[in-house]
């Protein structure tokens, strides 16, 4: 595919970061996730070229593909998408954060991979604010002893929370589900967790999560353009899944988590 439009819709990004946070009183340093999920190996290159060394992948096996590369091997890895137990073997070593933990038989089979390795995995907890039976993610009443559970193992490292907002163009139901998580986070803090880390927002939808405090978003389309066609101008606006583009101000939707 053509990339030629990445810095273009990189700078729109980085531009629409500073606005959100400019207006909502926000200064701490965001994380820019580049979602290379169902774009080839080349997207691997133009997100280095661009000067974009954090990447995300929802599948472990895709991520591989890209992950041993010569390329892939520039990066820094996140694997954004649910991760099944029988695949937490290919965790240790290759990805530097999960950001989709979401169980406790899932975080002590990452554990004992991690400590098989002799390393420790940074780890965050996917929680399913919305309630939305079709997504991972632990459900929010459960987050405090989940979280307090995967603190306790040696070889994980929790680091903070992450949340996919509902997949529509509301946008004060967007930010009711951001706003949820920082709260969860705030009231764990309180508790004794310190997880500076909230994952919110994807190509559809980063805006909105950006006024909510996210430090990272994850962003296919936004940085991309659409999968499977040749990106255009038009710059994209969200962080995650698998989902649809949207224009810079609409702040709707899923990408690639």
């Amino acid at each position: 595919m053509n990339f030629g439009a990445l810095s273009e819709r990189l700078a729109h990004v980085r531009g629409e970061i500073a606005r959100r946070q400019a207006a909502t009183g926000w200064t701490h340093p965001v994380t820019i996730v580049a979602v290379t999920k169902g774009f080839e190996r080349d997207a691997v290159e133009a997100a280095l070229a661009a000067g974009l060394t954090d990447l995300g992948e929802n599948r472990v096996q895709e991520a591989l593909a890209k992950i041993d590369t010569p390329a892939g091997g520039r990066a820094t890895w996140h694997l954004i998408g649910h991760l099944q137990r029988n695949k937490a073997k290919h965790v240790p070593g290759r990805f530097a954060l999960v950001h989709s933990l979401d169980a406790a038989a899932l975080a002590e089979e990452l554990d004992r991979r991690a400590a098989a390795h002799g390393t420790a995995v940074r780890v965050l907890l996917q929680v399913n604010v919305a309630g939305e039976t079709q997504k991972s993610g632990c459900a929010p009443g459960d987050a405090a002893p989940l979280a307090r559970r995967v603190a306790a193992l040696a070889h994980l490292k929790l680091e903070g929370l992450m949340t996919i907002a509902p997949f529509t163009d509301d946008v004060d139901e967007q930010r009711r589900t951001f706003r949820g998580l920082h709260a969860l986070r705030d009231g764990l803090q309180e508790e004794g967790l310190w997880l500076p880390t909230l994952s919110m927002g994807m190509s559809a939808d980063y805006g909105p999560a950006l006024e909510e405090g996210a430090t990272v978003i994850r962003l296919g389309t936004a940085l991309f353009g659409p999968r499977g066609t040749t990106p255009g101008p038009a710059a994209g606006a969200g962080a995650g899944g698998a989902g649809r583009a949207a224009t810079p101000q609409s702040g709707a939707g899923l990408e690639a988590a």
